[in-house]
C-alpha cells in the first residue's frame, strides 16, 4: 500500500524524518530517533477510555464484514472526469458494467461525498429504466438504486450509467487538489488518493480490494495541462473552448483502491537506462531534473524485478509523480505512482545522505508492488500485510543488490525489526492478519506491525527456507494467482510446495496472534535452557495474555558453528553444548523475539565483541535496552555492555546504542535536572573516543556508512551539549543565512537547525521560518519546519504552534514541528495544551476517517512519562468519540505507562550507576 511516513526515521514508510500517518512507532523507542536526526489490543482494559468495534487480538473468529451485495459484480467501468479549478468541483460520467448474480431488484455500490445528477439501468434486452428511487446510507458509505421486481435476472449483463458532481477536495483522499507555488501565485494540479477506501469519493464504485475490473478512463482538460492515468494514452480529441478529452487504453483486470488519474501542469524527465518501456518521473515545472536518480534506479528495478519473479511487469508504461500534498508517503496505483515530493525528488548538491537512502527504498518498495498487491491483491484488508509486508522486505532485497556498500541488510535489524518489535510489545498492538469490518477501521492497520513485523517474517521465512527458495516460492504464488486476489495461507501453500517445508503451519502462528516472545535462557555449566513467554514493554504480562507458544527459530551460534536447526516450539527445552565460553542466541538477529541472559552472560558477552556479527552486536543492544525499559533486566546490564563499547565500529551498531541511550534520556525527561545532566555527561564520554577519532567534516569519497556514522555521532554530541559541537553549530548557522551555503554539510543540517534553535532566541525563529519558505531543496523545508519545534521560549512556542493553524504549514505537514516539541519538557507540556484546547478545530481539520488526527493524538500525548499525566490524557479523551484513532490513543497509554514503570523501577538504580561511574556528584 501506500508508503507511511513518520516522523522518527528517514526511510521506508516514513517520510525523511516525518511520523506514520496511521500509528506512530512506540515513542520509548521512535522519539529518540527524531532527536540524532532520524526519523511509526487491541485488547482493550477497563481503564482505557478507547472503544473498539472489533478484536484485534486474535484472527481466528473473523468478524462480519461492512461489504456490498453480492446480487452484482463489475467487470468494467468506463469513467471520464473533469476537474474544475474555478469552483473546486469535478463532473463526472460513468457506466458501470454488471454481471448480475442472483435475482434482485436493487444495486448498491459505495459513494462519498459524490452529488448524483442522473442515473439510468440498461438491461439486456436494450430497456432503459430509470431508478424508482436512490437512497443513501452514509454508515457504510453507500448508494442504493432500488428498481421495480424482476429487474435483474441471474445470468444478465446490465449496464448503470450515471452522471454525477464530486467535490475537488482539499483532503488528500479520493480525487483532490494539490496547490503549489510558481513566481508567487498559487497554482494547483487535480491527483488521487484512492487507497483504502476513497475510490467512492472519486467515482461510484464497488470499492473492494476483490472486486476487480477493467476501467476504460477519459479525462477533459485545458489543452495546455498534462492528463496521466494508469494506462498510455489511446487517443487525444479537441473539444474547442481551449479544452482536449484524453482517453486511455483499457486497465488489466484491477482493484479499484489502485485507480489514478492526475491533471495538471507537469514537466517529465525519462529513464536513460535502455528498459522496453518508457519511464517517467513527473514534477511541477522546475522540480522534474530532482527525478533523475530515481527514474534511472525504476527502470534498472523494474528490469530487476521481472528478472527475480519471472514475470514480466504487464503495463506498457512507468510513471511516477512528485505531488505538493500527500497524506501517506508513496502509493504504488498501477503504472501511476504518486509520492510526496520529498520522498520522489533528490537534490544531489542540496540533500543528504539518509534521504538518498530513503528515496531509493521508497521507490523499489513501490515497484515491487506493481507485482505483489496490484498483480496479486489481497483478497480483503486483514491481508494488507500482504501487500506491504512483501514491499518493506523487497525493498530491501533489492536495495541490497543495487547499493551492496549500504549494507541494508544490517541496517534491517535497527529499522524494521527495532520498528516491529517496539509497537508488538504494547499491549495495544494487533496480530499480523489483523480482522477489519468497516471502512474506518482499516486506516489504523497501516502500521508497523502490517509493514514492518510483516517484512521481519518475510525475513525470518526467507532465512529458514534460503533466499533463492523463497524468492521461487513467491513467483510460483504470483504466477498462480495473477490478476486474482489472494489470502495468507495462499502464500503459504506455495512456500511449503517449493521448499519441502509446512511453511503453513510453522507461520501461522506468527500471522494470527498478537505479540512475539521474550526467550529467558539459564545455564547450569554446559546444559542452556530456553524458556518462552509473552513480551510486553510495560512487563506486566497476565496468564491469560501468555498462552501462545510460538515456534521460535533460535539461531544458537557459538564460537564454531551456528546451530539453525533449534526450534523451540514448547514452553520451555534443554540442550547442551561443548563449550559455554561463548553462545548468543538469535544468530544474526533474524528471529522476531527478545533475548534475556543472566547478568554473567550480558557480561560476558560485553567482552566479546570479536566473535560477534554486526547484527549480532546491534541486537544485543537492542534486547539489552528494551529488557530494560520492560523490567525484566536491569538497566544496569544495559549501561554496562554500551559502555563497553566505546571502540564500536560499525555505524548500524552506534545507531542503535545511540538510539536506546536517547530512549533512557526520553524516559528520564521530566525526572531532576542533576539526572539529565549526569546523563549528558554519560553519553558525551560513550562518544568522546569515536567522535575524535572520525571527526565531522565530510569527503564525498568517503564510504557511505562512514558518512551516516559521523552524522550520527555529531547529532548524538549536540544533542548532548558537547560545547565544541554546539559552537560550530551556532557559528556555522550564522554563515548559511548571511549567505554562504557551504558553511553547512548537507549531512548535519537537521542537527545544525535544531540546536540553534535550543539554544536560539526570536531571531533565529525568524530566519529558521524565512529557510522554511525559501528552502534551497526539498528536504531543507522540512528539516526547518521540524526545527521551529525544537524552542523553548513559551512566546516561540506559541508562534510554532499558530502556524499550524494559519496556513503557513500544509495539512500533510502538520505533525513536523510537533515532533521537535516532544525533544523537551515544556514542548510536551504545550503540545497537550494546544491539543486539548484547540480539540474541535483540530478534528474538524483532520477528520478521523482520513488517518492524520491518530497520529496527531499520538504525538500530543505519548511524551509523557507519568501516570498522573496518562490519566490526564485519558480523562480528557473519556468524553470524545475516538472512532478512528482509538488504537493510536491506546498505544499512546501504554507508551506512558512503560515509561513510567520504568522511571519508577529503576530510577535509583540509573542514579547509583551514574554516580558510580564520575557523572554525577
Amino acid at each position: 500500500m501506500r508508503f507511511l511516513v513518520s516522523s522518527f526515521r528517514p526511510f521506508r514508510h516514513t517520510i525523511s524524518s516525518h511520523i506514520s500517518m496511521g500509528q506512530a512507532l512506540s515513542a520509548i523507542r521512535v522519539f529518540h530517533k527524531n532527536s540524532h536526526s532520524r526519523t511509526q489490543g487491541l485488547r482493550r482494559h477497563s481503564h482505557y477510555c478507547c472503544h473498539r468495534k472489533i478484536d484485534m487480538s486474535t484472527s481466528t473468529k473473523l468478524p462480519e464484514r461492512q461489504l456490498l451485495p453480492a446480487n452484482v459484480r463489475p467487470t468494467k467501468y468506463d469513467l471520464t472526469l473533469e476537474p474544475l479549478f474555478s469552483t473546486f468541483k469535478f463532473n463526472g460520467e460513468e457506466t458501470i458494467h454488471l454481471d448480475v448474480q442472483e435475482d434482485s431488484s436493487s444495486i448498491t455500490l459505495h459513494a462519498l461525498d459524490i452529488d448524483l445528477q442522473d442515473s439510468l439501468l440498461i438491461t439486456s434486452n436494450k430497456s432503459k429504466t430509470p431508478p424508482l428511487h436512490v437512497t443513501s446510507n452514509d454508515d457504510d458509505q453507500s448508494l442504493t438504486f432500488q428498481f421495480k421486481e424482476g429487474t435483474l435476472v441471474k445470468g444478465d449483463k446490465v449496464q448503470l450509467q450515471l452522471k454525477f458532481v464530486g467535490e475537488l477536495n482539499d483532503k488528500m483522499a479520493g480525487f483532490y487538489r494539490s496547490s503549489y507555488e510558481e513566481n508567487g501565485e498559487t497554482k494547483y494540479l487535480a491527483t488521487t488518493q484512492m487507497e483504502p477506501t476513497d475510490c467512492r469519493r472519486a467515482f461510484p464504485s464497488f470499492d473492494e480490494p476483490s472486486l476487480k475490473a477493467v476501467f476504460n478512463i477519459a479525462l477533459i482538460a485545458d489543452q495546455k495541462l498534462t492528463c496521466l492515468s494508469n494506462m498510455d494514452v489511446k487517443e487525444e480529441q479537441s473539444l474547442g473552448d481551449r479544452r482536449k478529452k484524453v482517453i486511455f487504453n483499457p486497465t488489466p483486470l484491477i482493484s479499484t483502491y489502485l485507480i489514478a488519474f492526475i491533471v495538471g501542469d507537469l514537466k517529465y524527465i525519462e529513464a536513460d537506462y535502455n528498459y522496453r518501456i518508457p519511464v517517467r518521473v513527473y514534477a511541477t515545472p522546475g522540480l522534474e531534473k530532482q527525478g533523475r536518480f530515481s527514474v534511472e534506479l525504476a527502470a534498472k528495478t523494474l528490469e530487476f524485478f521481472e528478472q527475480q519473479f519471472d514475470i514480466d511487469y504487464p503495463l506498457p508504461k512507468m510513471d511516477m509523480v512528485a505531488i505538493h500534498d500527500f497524506s501517506a508517503g508513496a502509493m504504488e496505483n498501477f503504472g501511476l505512482v504518486t509520492y510526496r515530493v520529498v520522498d520522489l525528488l533528490y537534490d544531489e548538491k542540496n540533500s543528504n545522505l539518509a534521504t538518498k537512502q530513503r528515496v531509493a527504498e521508497v521507490v523499489q518498495h513501490e515497484l515491487a508492488h506493481q507485482w505483489f498487491g496490484n498483480l496479486v491483491t489481497m483478497e480483503w484488508w486483514e491481508g494488507l500485510w500482504l501487500n506491504e509486508g512483501f514491499a518493506t522486505w523487497m525493498s530491501w532485497y533489492s536495495c541490497d543488490k543495487f547499493f551492496p556498500d549500504w549494507k541494508v541488510w544490517e541496517q534491517y535489524v535497527t529499522d524494521s525489526l527495532q520498528q516491529a518489535l517496539a509497537l508488538d510489545a504494547l499491549r495495544a498492538s494487533h496480530p499480523i492478519e489483523v480482522p477489519v469490518k468497516r471502512a474506518d477501521e482499516i486506516n489504523q492497520i497501516f502500521d508497523a506491525i502490517s509493514y514492518s513485523k510483516g517484512s521481519s517474517l518475510l525475513k525470518m521465512i526467507s532465512k529458514w527456507l534460503g533466499e533463492d527458495v523463497f524468492i521461487k516460492g513467491v513467483s510460483s504464488y504470483l504466477k498462480k494467482h495473477r490478476y486474482g486476489n489472494t489470502k495468507t495461507t495462499d502464500l503459504w501453500e506455495s512456500l511449503s510446495e517449493v521448499s519441502g517445508k509446512d511453511v503453513v503451519k510453522v507461520m501461522s502462528i506468527w500471522t494470527g496472534k498478537i505479540g512475539f516472545p521474550i526467550i529467558s535462557v539459564t545455564e547450569n555449566a554446559n546444559r542452556i535452557t530456553f524458556t518462552q513467554n509473552r513480551y510486553l514493554t510495560t512487563g506486566d504480562v497476565t496468564p491469560e495474555e501468555d498462552t501462545t507458544i510460538y515456534p521460535v527459530f533460535l539461531g544458537l551460534k557459538t564460537e564454531s558453528s551456528t546451530d539453525e536447526s533449534l526450534v523451540l516450539d514448547s514452553r520451555s527445552m534443554s540442550v547442551d553444548i561443548q563449550n559455554s565460553d561463548f553462545f548468543k542466541v538469535n544468530a544474526e538477529q533474524a528471529g522476531i523475539y527478545r533475548t534475556n541472559y543472566a547478568p554473567e552472560r550480558w557480561i560476558k558477552l560485553g567482552k566479546q565483541p570479536h566473535l560477534l556479527s554486526v547484527e549480532d552486536r546491534a541486537g544485543l543492544v537492542a534486547d539489552a535496552g528494551a529488557l530494560a525499559s520492560s523490567g525484566h533486566s536491569s538497566t544496569r546490564n544495559f549501561l554496562n555492555l554500551v559502555n563497553s563499547w566505546k571502540d564500536e565500529s560499525s555505524f548500524v551498531v552506534w545507531d542503535e546504542i545511540t538510539s536506546r541511550v536517547a530512549a533512557l534520556k526520553a524516559a528520564w525527561l521530566f525526572e531532576s535536572q542533576s539526572d539529565i545532566d549526569a546523563l549528558n555527561a554519560f553519553v558525551r564520554d560513550l562518544i568522546s573516543t569515536k567522535i575524535k577519532s572520525i571527526g565531522w567534516s565530510f569527503n564525498d569519497n568517503e564510504p557511505f556508512l562512514e558518512q551516516r556514522l559521523k552524522s550520527l555521532l555529531y547529532a548524538t554530541a549536540a544533542g548532548a551539549k558537547v560545547p565544541g559541537v554546539v559552537k560550530s553549530a551556532l557559528i556555522n548557522f550564522q554563515k548559511y543565512v548571511a549567505g554562504d551555503k557551504t558553511a553547512i554539510h548537507p549531512n548535519i543540517k537537521a542537527v545544525t537547525f535544531q540546536t540553534v534553535a535550543a539554544q536560539g532566541s526570536e531571531k533565529e525563529w525568524d530566519q529558521l521560518l524565512d529557510i522554511y519558505k525559501n528552502p534551497v531543496s526539498i528536504d531543507e523545508k522540512i528539516i526547518a519546519l521540524r526545527s521551529l519545534g525544537r524552542f523553548e521560549d513559551p512566546i516561540l512556542i506559541a508562534k510554532t504552534l499558530a502556524l499550524l493553524f494559519d496556513g503557513s504549514v500544509r495539512s500533510q505537514d502538520i505533525y513536523v514541528p510537533m515532533q521537535g516539541l516532544r525533544a523537551t519538557k515544556i514542548g510536551v507540556e504545550s503540545l497537550f495544551k494546544w491539543l486539548t484546547l484547540n480539540w474541535d478545530k483540530i478534528y474538524k481539520l483532520l477528520p478521523p476517517g482520513l488517518s492524520m488526527l491518530g497520529s496527531v493524538v499520538t504525538i500530543s500525548t505519548s511524551g509523557f512519562t507519568s501516570l498522573d499525566d496518562q490519566k490526564r490524557v485519558k480523562d480528557f479523551f473519556a468524553s470524545k468519540d475516538t472512532k478512528g484513532f482509538d488504537q493510536g490513543l491506546a498505544q499512546a497509554l501504554d507508551t506512558i505507562q512503560s515509561k513510567a514503570s520504568w522511571v519508577q523501577r529503576d530510577s535509583r538504580n540509573v542514579s547509583d550507576w551514574l554516580r558510580e561511574q564520575g557523572y554525577k556528584k
